[in-house]
């Protein structure tokens, strides 16, 4: 067998169908269909079933799926170890951020970064936290930026940096007169949030889970964006809470009615991850170094407390 065939039947695995493993793989259908049944003459054994709909992993097919992706990634992993001693820091690099961290803090280190390592091709989707893990497990991310701690078993996680949540409160709110907030002068209904999937309207809800609630609101708003929120806010229509770096590109008249929590102040772990296996680790440790260096004039918060960015279950 070869390290070809193995990924065609990883493809199938993942697709559960011929014909899109074949697009994926760039080769006709035929031709797959034809290597697998290869490696299955050869073991003597059925990788999958083909007569259900999709296609199913047999029972020892999925042991031998498990067993392939071990394979590939180590043969991967040698051109790795080629790139790395000849010090070439280059190829494609995909990496998913997710929403409430892309606007912000791609673009204080994009720029660096293709300046210093330009040979490096920056492949970057904005994808959700489960998007996210999906495909790190699948092979189709080489790393990520996002919320953490995620207590993944296949990832690795670097922290970047601490951001804390900075609550937006305009003038006609009870508590916009306080210099500093608690947990506690919070009332979950008048918090505006952004829509269920983001982590960090997952974070608020952490945060607030033993704060005021009435048994009845009169409405409930969520939005994808935080620029949405903050308008609701400005409508009288309730207060919202942001990640601190965006709140630096506020309006001056915006910015006066921030107001900061506390210490220790609530905030999100944001963190490079990358699956263990750590192929392209050189593209790893450059990203991690370009961001530490951008970030460290922004973010100088020490005495904070980490909100999971986990769903409440």
């Amino acid at each position: 067998m070869t390290i070809t065939q193995l990924q065609y039947v990883l493809a199938v695995a993942e697709y559960k169908n011929f014909t899109l493993a074949a697009e994926k793989c760039f080769v006709t259908q035929p031709t797959l269909s034809m290597q697998i049944q290869k490696i299955e003459e050869e073991l003597g054994i059925q990788i999958f079933d083909r007569t259900k709909k999709p296609i199913q992993l047999t029972d020892i097919g999925l042991k031998i799926v498990n067993q392939a992706k071990n394979i590939v990634n180590e043969a991967d992993r040698i051109q790795d170890i080629v790139q790395h001693q000849k010090g070439f820091i280059g190829g494609d690099f995909r990496i998913g951020i997710i929403p409430t961290i892309m606007p912000t803090l791609l673009p204080m280190f994009l720029n660096n970064f293709i300046k210093k390592y330009p040979k490096v091709n920056l492949i970057i989707e904005e994808l959700n936290t489960d998007e996210i893990i999906t495909k790190l497990n699948n092979g189709h991310l080489d790393a990520a930026i996002a919320a953490t701690p995620l207590n993944e078993d296949k990832i690795k996680e670097i922290v970047l940096y601490f951001e804390p949540f900075v609550a937006y409160i305009p003038e006609n709110n009870s508590i916009h007169n306080k210099k500093e907030i608690e947990v506690s002068d919070l009332n979950l209904d008048e918090i505006l949030l952004l829509q269920d999937g983001h982590c960090f309207r997952d974070g608020i809800l952490n945060l607030c889970k033993n704060v005021n609630k009435s048994e009845k609101s009169n409405f409930q708003i969520e939005s994808g964006s935080f620029e949405t929120l903050i308008k609701l806010a400005d409508e009288g229509l309730g207060i919202t809470l942001l990640p601190f770096l965006h709140t630096l590109d506020l309006s001056e008249k915006n910015k006066t009615k921030l107001r900061h929590f506390k210490e220790p102040k609530p905030a999100r772990e944001v963190s490079l991850i990358y699956p263990k296996t750590e192929l392209k680790i050189h593209i790893i440790d450059a990203l991690r170094s370009t961001i530490a260096g951008v970030i460290k004039g922004a973010i100088v918060f020490q005495n904070v407390e980490i909100i999971s960015p986990k769903p409440i279950k």
